[in-house]
């Protein structure tokens, strides 16, 4: 692993992004960016799973109304994050900060894939039921630990 890792920072491309002044500063900030808009959209429907927001909506409607726009921000972060990791890809290698990022993100996907679809059809207006409450907890605790794993990656490494 560490071989193609070395190769992928060292390839033509790696090599123009890193000597480049704008491109990870560009990646990074549209990365934050879809990174707000995913954040927002997450707490819309989580706390509408925890009751607290919208309580005269279904939460399936509402999670199918903004489906789409959640996965091209997802689409829009694992892109800019291939160009970030591009420019720094040794570093990436050897911080534990982006390994946590990695798993939390690859269980946060999974699970707003596989598992919030299922809960949140069976919600229905007026009625918000444990496994909703605790989906909208699971939800806003991955997706915010992606947002803080990445933070530590700039700060702790």
């Amino acid at each position: 692993m560490l071989q193609f890792v070395k190769w992928y920072e060292a390839s033509s491309f790696g090599v123009a992004v890193e000597n480049s002044n704008w491109v990870f500063p560009l990646a990074e900030a549209i990365h934050l960016l879809a990174l707000a808009m995913l954040l927002g959209i997450v707490t819309i429907v989580s706390l509408r799973l925890l009751g607290l927001v919208l309580r005269d909506e279904a939460a399936g409607p509402l999670a199918a109304f903004f489906r789409g726009y959640f996965w091209r921000a997802v689409s829009v972060m694992l892109g800019t994050g291939f160009v970030m990791f591009w420019c720094n890809a040794y570093k990436y290698y050897h911080s534990p900060s982006f390994h946590v990022k990695l798993i939390v993100l690859i269980a946060a996907i999974v699970f707003q894939a596989v598992l919030l679809p299922r809960i949140t059809i069976s919600d229905a207006v007026g009625k918000t039921t444990a496994l909703a409450r605790l989906a909208g907890i699971v939800s806003l605790a991955l997706w915010f630990g992606v947002g803080l794993a990445g933070r530590a990656i700039g700060f702790l490494g």
